[in-house]
């Protein structure tokens, strides 16, 4: 499929320049056709056939995310996203202020020109994209007025309120039904590093709400392959959907056999979750 670029129009900030810096790189290296944000937003239909059969990759400078919040105006799909400020945070790096990409600059736009190339393969080691079929069959814990949700089968979980579901050496991880209703209404997400490599229990994203803040911690040990970025703009369906859209990461597994050692079934969490439930009450 033929792939296009977005990047926003905040070319008053440093971060915003970067942003187009990288998205002509990528038209110019890769072939990607280039979207402009004012144009697409003022007249659609010129971009009409070239959104129709390319995936689209966004790329915002500041957390403002201005070009994803267009996309998701006009209800186009998109199947990557980037933000500039993000990357700088991750690879600890000051771009400074000035509206020209410096080295340091130009070096952040080689590393996210790498990191996509990375995404853009069809998973991980040319290894075909996974589904993951939502779960069918619950168990329930009911405590007091609240009820709490467990896939009967297909997940495990850890002590931290998290699960995976896994297929094949992949896995897909999320957070369960009783963290997020005891968390409340998420209002933040923040994803970790696509190509990340995490140990059992390392972080592979954050979630925040007005009552609570939550590291998600991996079940398992592998590479992160992909990441819910979904869950940037929409981080409400952790609420609406905690084992289907919800999902937070996912992974190519290291040592799954070891990691089981330290996982619960459903019916083991359940009891896990009766003993919290108690335990919040006092």
């Amino acid at each position: 499929m033929k792939r296009a670029v977005m990047p926003c129009n905040g070319l008053d900030k440093a971060y915003g320049v970067l942003a187009r810096e990288l998205a002509l790189r990528l038209m110019e290296t890769e072939g990607m056709h280039l979207i402009c944000p004012v144009l697409l937003n003022n007249s659609p239909v010129r971009y009409d056939k070239d959104l129709a059969d390319a995936s689209l990759l966004v790329v915002d400078g500041c957390p403002t995310r201005c070009a994803s919040k267009l996309a998701q105006k006009l209800g186009i799909a998109v199947a990557g996203k980037m933000l500039v400020s993000e990357q700088a945070k991750t690879a600890g790096v000051d771009v400074g202020e000035s509206l020209r990409p410096g080295p340091v600059g130009m070096q952040l736009v080689d590393a996210m020109q790498a990191e996509l190339a990375a995404q853009a393969q069809a998973g991980v080691d040319g290894q075909p994209a996974v589904d993951f079929d939502p779960p069918t069959r619950f168990l329930t814990v009911t405590y007091d007025k609240f009820v709490f949700k467990i896939p009967a089968e297909g997940y495990l979980f850890n002590e931290n309120d998290c699960w995976v579901r896994v297929v094949g050496n992949r896995a897909r991880v999320g957070v369960s039904d009783f963290a997020q209703q005891s968390m409340t209404d998420i209002t933040y997400f923040e994803p970790t590093r696509i190509g990340a490599v995490v140990e059992q229990f390392d972080e592979v994203g954050s979630l925040e709400s007005g009552k609570s803040m939550m590291d998600v911690l991996s079940p398992v040990s592998g590479r992160v392959t992909a990441v819910n970025t979904e869950l940037v703009d929409s981080p409400e369906l952790i609420n609406e959907d905690p084992y289907g859209r919800g999902w937070i990461a996912e992974m190519e597994l290291r040592d799954f056999e070891s990691d089981k050692a330290l996982l619960l079934d459903a019916a083991s969490y359940s009891r896990t979750i009766e003993g919290k439930a108690a335990q919040a009450q006092h």
